[in-house]
Order: structure tokens, then C-alpha cells, then sequence
């Protein structure tokens, strides 16, 4: 273990001293497509961090960046981190006055912002604590400094020693069930995914090519296209744009990954698409993995038959900043999260905290180094997520035979019929085998005698009748039993989701 406890340490100045700073660290897929070396982060990085000295900015202070997916950003957050200043990565596509939220909550002294985002946010500036807006890339407006102005000048600063319990940086979460909440890692968190999830289960190596369609703000993509790489002297593809299934077939097949990262949502999309053209491109995938919600079997199986190569279906969380669940290449079991990554200790536990037995359903909660400090400002939430050295996950579960956990919904999502507790995930997974469906989403809702049946939103393929209800609900009953089949269907053109492909049930609870 290095020295210094400063993750900027490991993960960016150690490729110098190791010889490796000729090898390209990171590649962009769209625009200029440029492409960046170890070296060349090196000494960028360190320049951004003179450059954050030479504009007031202290250390510990935030520095809020709404940055697109290309090569700025890893400039900026290890530059940031060189100079012990916390960068807060935030979301792309959120709206102004959720911004103004996160910029008045942060207290950022510098916004980083590409230029595609400066039209959303800069409404959003003042009255904060703002002392420096950066734009990258086009022209900076008025009251604002150019990303090429910032670094004028500025020499390469060596890394700050930091200890390896300091805040490193903060991400804020999806705000799946609400406003978001800043949580915050400290430098030994990258390391430990990077050593545990991304060492030991998916197996990256300097000679990968590593594309996640994931975004970096988000801490399933910053670990993809970020950590994980760079802990290993890999490259990472960079895309800036929306990931759609034209997008994603482009870009296997220009930049040729070998390990691919998406989501549910995307994976059925691409799955779709392809079935519809006749074909996916030809790239040499050898992994492929997905996390944000559990990956429905009948998404993974069809993945399997038209590649050959299964998808790792894993569980994370902003709280613990990457997948501490999950299966395992040569052992996938889908339709399962698979088991605990090495690093990690799991528990199922009911209301009143007592482990449950196998096939009874519990509330998650993980054990492991790359926990959250807590939120910032959110003192009664972060008592009631992080327990000691336990921290609760929101998600229910049920244990199998074999050990592997088996998802059934969010806590808020899950309700009983009967007086037995009835899976969203379950139904979703049902419908979702259907050959018309593309998309459903489950939630409660009460029927005229105020008790609780499942309800289900539903995004038929192109091309598929409206007549169908009546079709899905007996299809749903041959599957998973008749108590379980959903009473209301309503066909929708497409769901709630949140930037990172999360479905917000919440939004469709309101609605039944």
C-alpha cells in the first residue's frame, strides 16, 4: 500500500513510477475523439490542482462537476484530489432547480461545468458560494473563465499526502424516492471496489478495453470507467452522449471493447434493437456486467444465446460506491444477485433486526471498506442507513438453499396479498418473458374493498396489438401462481426512470 493514503497516489501517479505512462488510459467514442495517456493525466491532473490553488481554492473545499463523459473529467476529479479539494461529481441531466439544490447544500467554492450544461446550471450560480465557474470547451459567458484560461500558466503540483480515512470526494444520490442526498467516500473507498469487485470478480487486466455506458458521475460508472481501469493501467472508452441502442452498436463496434457495462433497461433495448435489424455488432466481449436494478432472467438468457458471454448481474449502491453483490463468470445463476464479493459480509433481517431464515424475505445490509462516511447535512438519515459497521441497503431479499440471494423489491415497493408478501421483481420478471413486452413495472394498488393487489405498468414491443391485458394476466398466473398475476394493466409508452436507468416506482405508486 502506498505511503500516501491519497488515492491520487495509487491510482495516477504510480503508473509514472511503474513505466506505464505511455499507455492510453482514456479514449473518447464521439467528437474530437481524443485520447489521453497515463503521462499525460499525470501531468494534467497536477496542473489542475496548481491551477485550483492559484484561484483560492482551498483544501476541503468542494468542487462541484457537472461534466460530461469525456477526458476533462478524470483531469478534474484527480486533479482535485492531488490538491486534497473534494470533487462532487454530479448528474448531467437534471433540471435547474435541483442545481440550485445541490449547489446551495454542497457549498461548492469552483463549478466545472462542459459547455453542453452551462445553459441549465448558470441560471442556477447565483447567490451561492460560487467564487469560480469553469466552462470546458466552446465560450466561456460572461462571468466565467474557459477551461483552456484556468489552466494557463499552471505547473504540475505534487499529490497532497492525505490519510486514507480523509473525504475524497461526494456523490450525490439518483434521488430514486426523492431528493437527492450528498454522500460522502473517503480515498481508501476507491481502492477497496477497485481490489475487491473490480480484482476479483471482474477480472480486469492492463490489456481490457473497457467501455461503460454507465455514466462516471454516476458510482457505478466512475467505478467501470474509472477506478477500475486505472487500477490496472487499462483503457477506458469515454462517450459523451445518450446511451441508445444506435449509439451503443456504433460504439462496439468502432472502439471494440472487451468488457461492456450497461443496465436492465438498456440490455432489453439492445436486445430489441438487434432482433429487429437481424444483428449485433462484432465486437470481443468477454465480459459484460449490470447493476441499477436487478437483471430480469429472461434479459440475461437471451444476452447469453446471442453472444455466448453472460451478463454478471451485481448489486451496489452510492452509499457503498459499488457492487458488493453479485454472480460470477462461470456461475451464473439468473434469475439470482449471486453471492457477497469477497470484501463483503451480507445479512437478511427482519423488522425488528433478527437474521431470517432461508426463503423468508429480509431487508439487505452489507459490511464492507468502501462504506460512505454518511450524508453530508442529513444527520437523521445517515443514523438510520449506516449502523455501526453495517450499512442498510433498502432492498428486500430472500436466501436460496445454495446460498445466492434472490431480489425482490425495494422496501417501500414490496406489499402483501393474502398476508403474503408478493415480489415486484417477480411479477416484472413474468410479464417481461412475455414475447410482446418489453418493459413493466409493478407497484400496489387497492381494490374497491382497501386491500392491496398488484397493479402493472407495462411497454409493449413495436408492432404489438393494445388487446392484450387479459392474454398477460393469465400468462403471469401459468408462470408464478394466480394469487400473484396483476389485476391492472395499463399500457404505457414508457416508464418513470431516473438518469441511471432506475425505475421510480414512486412515481407510479402516486399514479395507482
Amino acid at each position: 500500500m502506498s505511503v500516501n493514503g491519497n488515492a491520487a497516489s495509487h491510482f495516477v501517479d504510480r503508473h509514472i513510477a511503474e513505466g506505464r505512462g505511455d499507455r492510453t488510459a482514456f479514449r473518447e467514442a464521439a467528437g474530437l475523439r481524443r485520447s489521453l495517456s497515463y503521462a499525460g493525466l499525470a501531468e494534467v491532473s497536477g496542473r489542475v490542482a496548481d491551477a485550483l490553488a492559484r484561484a483560492g481554492i482551498r483544501r476541503e473545499e468542494r468542487a462541484l462537476m457537472l461534466v460530461l463523459d469525456q477526458i476533462e473529467f478524470p483531469q478534474i476529479f484527480w486533479g482535485a484530489l492531488k490538491a486534497g479539494i473534494v470533487p462532487i461529481p454530479v448528474n448531467t441531466l437534471l433540471a435547474a432547480p435541483v442545481y440550485d439544490l445541490i449547489l446551495r447544500d454542497s457549498r461548492a467554492a469552483i463549478l466545472f461545468v462542459s459547455a453542453e450544461l452551462a445553459g441549465v446550471v448558470l441560471p442556477a450560480a447565483a447567490g451561492t458560494d460560487l467564487r469560480q465557474i469553469v466552462v470546458i470547451g466552446g465560450e466561456a459567458p460572461a462571468g466565467t473563465m474557459s477551461y483552456d484560461d484556468f489552466l494557463a500558466g499552471a505547473r504540475p503540483a505534487a499529490t497532497v499526502t492525505a490519510s486514507e480515512d480523509e473525504t475524497a470526494f461526494w456523490l450525490y444520490s439518483s434521488g430514486s424516492t426523492g431528493q437527492p442526498k450528498g454522500v460522502r467516500h473517503v480515498h481508501a473507498a476507491l481502492r477497496a471496489t477497485a481490489d475487491s469487485y473490480g480484482a476479483q470478480i471482474l477480472g480486469i487486466t492492463a490489456e481490457d478495453r473497457i467501455f461503460s455506458a454507465a455514466k462516471l458521475f454516476f458510482a457505478y460508472g466512475l467505478g467501470n470507467g474509472m477506478t477500475f481501469p486505472m487500477a490496472v493501467g487499462a483503457t477506458a472508452v469515454l462517450y459523451n452522449g445518450r446511451p441508445t441502442p444506435d449509439s451503443i452498436s456504433q460504439i462496439l463496434a468502432t472502439e471494440q471493447p472487451t468488457i461492456f457495462c450497461g443496465v436492465p433497461t438498456l440490455y432489453a433495448a439492445l436486445i430489441h434493437h438487434w432482433d429487429g435489424t437481424g444483428g449485433h455488432p462484432a465486437a470481443p466481449l468477454a465480459t459484460c456486467i449490470s447493476a441499477g436494478e436487478a437483471l430480469p432472467e429472461e434479459i440475461g438468457l437471451k444476452w447469453h444465446q446471442r453472444w455466448g458471454v453472460d451478463i454478471l448481474d451485481g448489486v451496489g449502491s452510492t452509499e457503498m460506491l459499488h457492487i458488493f453483490l453479485s454472480n460470477r463468470r462461470g456461475e451464473v445463476v439468473y434469475g439470482t444477485s449471486g453471492t457477497p464479493v469477497p470484501g463483503y459480509s451480507l445479512r437478511l433481517v427482519d423488522e425488528a433486526g433478527a437474521e431470517v431464515g432461508v426463503g423468508e424475505v429480509g431487508e439487505l445490509l452489507v459490511r464492507g471498506a468502501s462504506a460512505a462516511e454518511g450524508y453530508w447535512n442529513q444527520r437523521g438519515k445517515t443514523r438510520v442507513t449506516f449502523e455501526g459497521e453495517w450499512t442498510r441497503t433498502g432492498d428486500k431479499y430472500t436466501r436460496r438453499d445454495d446460498g445466492r440471494l434472490v431480489y425482490c423489491g425495494r422496501t417501500d415497493d414490496m406489499f402483501k396479498v393474502s398476508g403474503i408478501w408478493v415480489s415486484p421483481f417477480e411479477v416484472e420478471q413474468a410479464l417481461i418473458a412475455h414475447p410482446a413486452v418489453l418493459e413493466a413495472a409493478v407497484v400496489a394498488r387497492r381494490d374497491a374493498d382497501g386491500l392491496e393487489k398488484p397493479k402493472a405498468y407495462v411497454v409493449l414491443k413495436e408492432g404489438q396489438g393494445a388487446g392484450i391485458a387479459e392474454e398477460l394476466k393469465q400468462f403471469v398466473k401459468d408462470r408464478i401462481g394466480k394469487w400473484k398475476y396483476p389485476r391492472w394493466i395499463e399500457l404505457v409508452a414508457d416508464l418513470p426512470k431516473t438518469a441511471t436507468g432506475k425505475i421510480q416506482r414512486f412515481r407510479l405508486r402516486e399514479d395507482a
